[in-house]
């Protein structure tokens, strides 16, 4: 890919998630009025729930796009996803069990911030502009913490039920590993098309680049979403 193309890429980028940023906050109206209805434990509807949201939250997909992008061992990959998992996993737990409450704006402003990161890290951006390279696993563990208390944020915006509600959150967890597992292979079926091909290293920077043009985009939504709620 050329390029000179760049500019057009990511008008294009900009137009498409200005155009679906307004669904980061919210869910279908079906699954709205299941979790506004639900009583007692539903363990399968809540695993579904997960993954769906997983797989359709493409700030969390378009942070794990960066994490594992230049990982080409199968330990590599385990490693930082497993990282990213713990992270997300005991916010998410922790954040409805104990009823902390985060404004879902702010909460999502860090999380498209993470992709801003992703995407200057995977370009040498701390070596070339800073001089130093921050611990890249200990940086996937702690946004791996804000991503969990958005997943979090999404299931305190509705008031349903507390029976059961260990049951559902566990069921909700697995699902969002199951909506993971099945975006990050489809990523590392494309991405791996690339990494034998001549073109890799120059569609890698387009592609880093486009990353973090993506998490600057959905940052000037969640602030201007905050500043006029």
């Amino acid at each position: 890919m050329h390029m000179k193309r760049l500019p057009f890429i990511l008008l294009a980028l900009t137009a498409w998630l200005a155009g679906h940023a307004a669904l980061a906050h919210g869910v279908d109206a079906k699954t709205k009025s299941f979790l506004i209805g639900n009583q007692g434990a539903a363990f399968v509807p809540f695993l579904y729930i997960g993954a769906k949201h997983m797989i359709t939250g493409y700030d969390h997909i378009l942070f794990l796009i960066g994490v594992i992008f230049f990982l080409y061992r199968t330990k590599d990959i385990l490693v930082y996803v497993s990282f990213f998992t713990i992270g997300h996993s005991t916010t998410l737990l922790l954040g409805v069990l104990g009823d902390m409450a985060i404004n879902s704006y702010l909460i999502d402003a860090i999380i498209a911030f993470s992709i801003v990161y992703k995407g200057f890290d995977n370009l040498g951006g701390f070596k070339k502009v800073f001089g130093f390279q921050p611990n890249t696993k200990a940086a996937v563990l702690i946004f791996g913490l804000f991503h969990g208390f958005g997943l979090a944020s999404k299931l305190q915006d509705f008031n349903f039920g507390k029976e059961g509600l260990l049951t559902n959150l566990i069921g909700f967890n697995i699902g969002v590993e199951i909506g993971q597992f099945l975006a990050l292979a489809i990523v590392l079926l494309a991405i791996s098309a690339w990494r034998f091909s001549d073109s890799f290293k120059r569609f890698s920077t387009l592609a880093n680049t486009l990353l973090m043009a993506a998490g600057f985009v959905l940052i000037g939504y969640q602030l201007t979403g905050y500043f006029t709620q």
